[in-house]
């Protein structure tokens, strides 16, 4: 079985590799560079990293042709991004997913699957939702608006006959996270974090990334095609997750929590000073406004494809541990260093 990748050298797609190549399939990952550090992870996990660009349609056409099943998995996320950043994540996120569901169609490909978000579907309320769930609420961020439109790009080509599967992974944690619960998780083990918090009542099911990587094999593997599955965990309340955060050695315990639009006016001018600094805008009004109930349910996946995840506290715990053991292992000692991902987890 000839799997063609997108996205495999990051967060999801190094896990995803793993999961794919543990069923004796082959993987053919399309990478950027073949000489990044992340490409040289995945060949030694056994894939075959190809040079190219979701971005550049024909890039694709050999490494793709062939292929039993394309996971497009590709995809850029962060927070506060502004300018040129928007309009690179744009290219990325909704051009890319243009690019290589087209492209699948095109070949003929049997079997495609996407990896969406239930961001596409936005926020939830603190009531758990499936996959028949709408949008309620306006846009939150950037990142949410691009991955909006690339989830109905996906389901237009289910219209046009390409044999796809869609996957929507809640918000995504473990360690080496590079979205903003992985940067404020790191903040607090560097003794950084504020002793506030904001938004404790809202609640997000949250889903450890090997436990998404296992999913996406799953839904590749038997997952109906025309059918869209979620994949999320236990909800939990930002007040509990904070709580469970603080059981191991870390810095100021956060003591209160105050009001989004205080957050947001005490974040606004440290926005600059992050992208100065080598940092994602993480502590940012966007950040702030992004913090809503993500209540989302896998039960369709655990039902149909046999999914399972890891219950909160025992995924904080198994994230917090490793992240203590990467942050041991850092050569680079400075502040930006300890708060940026490393290149590889392996």
């Amino acid at each position: 079985m000839k799997i063609f990748l997108t996205g495999g050298t990051g967060f999801i797609g190094q896990p995803l590799t793993r999961s794919l190549i543990a069923r004796g399939w082959s993987v053919v990952a399309l990478v950027l560079s073949s000489e990044s550090a992340q490409a040289a992870t995945l060949t030694r996990m056994g894939a075959q990293c190809v040079t190219g660009d979701i971005i550049d349609y024909e890039s694709m056409r050999a490494c793709m042709k062939g292929a039993d099943i394309v996971v497009h998995n590709a995809g850029l996320y962060e927070l506060g991004v502004t300018g040129d950043g928007r309009n690179h994540m744009y290219a990325v996120n909704v051009i890319g997913t243009d690019n290589v569901l087209s492209m699948a169609l095109e070949l003929g490909i049997p079997r495609s699957v996407y990896v969406s978000s239930t961001i596409s579907w936005g926020e939830t309320g603190p009531d758990a939702c499936d996959e028949t769930y709408q949008r309620q609420k306006p846009y939150n961020s950037y990142y949410e608006l691009t991955k909006s439109v690339a989830h109905k790009l996906a389901q237009d080509y289910l219209q046009r006959g390409l044999p796809l599967v869609i996957v929507c992974p809640n918000a995504v944690v473990g360690p080496n996270d590079h979205s903003s619960y992985g940067y404020f998780l790191r903040l607090y083990l560097n003794h950084l974090l504020m002793p506030y918090g904001w938004a404790p009542d809202v609640v997000c099911s949250l889903v450890h990334v090997n436990d998404v990587a296992e999913g996406i094999a799953l839904a590749a593997e038997k997952g109906r095609i025309g059918e869209t599955y979620i994949l999320a965990g236990e909800p939990t309340s930002r007040r509990e997750m904070v709580d469970i955060w603080m059981t191991r050695p870390g810095g100021f315990k956060v003591g209160f929590y105050i009001p989004d639009w205080l957050t947001k006016v005490l974040f606004a001018p440290v926005e600059p000073l992050e992208r100065l600094g080598g940092l994602p805008a993480v502590v940012s009004r966007e950040t702030v406004s992004a913090s809503v109930s993500m209540n989302y349910s896998g039960e369709k996946a655990k039902r149909e494809l046999g999914w399972t995840y890891l219950p909160a506290r025992e995924m904080w715990l198994r994230t917090i541990d490793r992240e203590l053991e990467l942050l041991a292992g850092r050569k680079k000692r400075d502040l930006v260093s300890r708060l940026n991902p490393v290149e590889t987890s392996e």
